[in-house]
Formats: C-alpha cells, structure tokens, sequence
C-alpha cells in the first residue's frame, strides 16, 4: 500500500519466539530483535557499539510456526516488513502507543553462520485456508 513504511533490520533475537493461538485458531508468532550499529571512533581508533533499537515484531499462521520452530534466542536474523503503531489502555487506564514491526520476510543472517533450509509441508487444518503443502513438479523440460 502507498504510504506505509517498509524496513529492513539485522539484529539478533532477545528470546525465543513466542507462539500462541486466537480463539479462532490462527497462530500468532512475536518476538524482538535488537539491532545494534558498530561505530568506528576516530579518536581512539577502534569499533564501538552503538546505541541498539529493540523492536517488536509479529507474523501469522503458518508462517509464524515455521518461525517459531526454526528461530531461537541469540538468532542472528534479517528482517523486512512493513512499520504499524498502535495504542492500547493499560490495566491502570494509562494510554500507550507502540510501533511494531509486521513481518513480510524473515531468515537467518548469514555472514558468520550457516543454515539449512528444508520446504515446509504443514497443512492447516482450516478449512477454507490454504495449505502449505507445494504443489507437484513435473520432471522433464523446463517450462520456459
């Protein structure tokens, strides 16, 4: 959509994704990462951290367990998704606003890491939702 703002981050995760459930039954997964910027200081010749932005992020059905199942505390990721603010009222009535991030993609950084991916193969269980499962490729010539 025009005007929504998009970003990338790399950070590592503050703990492990937290998966839960709705009363309808869609998984719902979050988690925060924190990314923090090295500086080099000219004056003493050397890298420094700077200061790290903690951010909320949140992702949806299968997508969510495939994460929540595949991500752990300390995992370096990368990040892109769309920015969302929204306010709420605290038990104590105070209002509060945040800014989350809606997780579009996500992976594992891999600059000082390797990974293994393996194709997801989950159905939902929901009917009218669609299913993970990939449809069959045929062998033979290329379709292009």
């Amino acid at each position: 959509m025009a005007g929504e703002t998009t970003v990338t981050v790399v950070g590592n995760l503050t703990g492990d994704p937290e998966l839960r459930f709705t009363p309808a039954g869609s998984a719902v997964a979050n988690f925060t990462v924190a990314s923090t910027p090295r500086l080099f200081d000219r004056e003493s010749g050397a890298w420094r951290d700077g200061d790290p932005l903690f951010l909320r992020c949140s992702l949806w059905r299968e997508y969510a367990e495939n994460v929540a199942e595949s991500l752990v505390r300390g995992s370096r990721v990368i990040v892109q998704g769309r920015l969302r603010q929204r306010s709420y009222d605290t038990k104590e009535g105070e209002r509060r606003t945040v800014v989350e991030l809606g997780v579009e993609e996500i992976g594992p950084a891999l600059r000082y890491a390797t990974a293994k991916v393996t194709k997801a193969s989950r159905a939902t269980g929901v009917e009218g939702s669609s299913s993970w499962i990939p449809e069959p490729v045929a062998v033979g010539d290329p379709p292009f």
